[in-house]
């Protein structure tokens, strides 16, 4: 069995930063791609950045347009851990945040997770 734990969210002012942490245990058969999702209140889910679980397939980390260059999705294969960088952080980002196990080739869509994490809340506001 595949367990998912998040951590790391909380509160802070617009233009903060957080680290949201994802440690997974249990067999990691059929699972290419580690992901992080969001869902604000009254939002549908929306991916965000993932990191592919095999380092030779072609671009192994993708991130989202609404968070790129503010966001860093990064993993350490040692701790079973995946990070969520977070930067330059605005209430638009205030969500809970859920790690997911995603099946190979499906890196961005929750129709291709297999596991779930049970999410870390961030909110941002001044």
């Amino acid at each position: 069995q595949v367990q998912l734990v998040e951590s790391g969210g909380g509160s802070v002012q617009p233009g903060g930063s957080l680290r949201l942490s994802c440690v997974h245990s249990g067999p990691a058969v059929n699972i290419g791609w580690m992901v992080w999702f969001r869902q604000g209140a009254g939002k549908e889910r929306e991916w965000v950045c993932s990191i592919s679980t095999d380092d030779k397939v072609d671009g192994p980390v993708r991130c989202a347009d609404s968070v790129k260059g503010r966001f860093t999705i990064s993993k350490d294969t040692s701790e079973n851990t995946v990070y969520l960088q977070m930067t330059s952080l605005t209430p638009q980002d205030t969500a809970m945040y859920y790690c997911a196990a995603n099946r190979a080739g499906w890196s961005t869509s929750s129709r291709g997770t297999l596991y779930w994490g049970h999410g870390t809340q961030v909110t941002v506001s001044s």
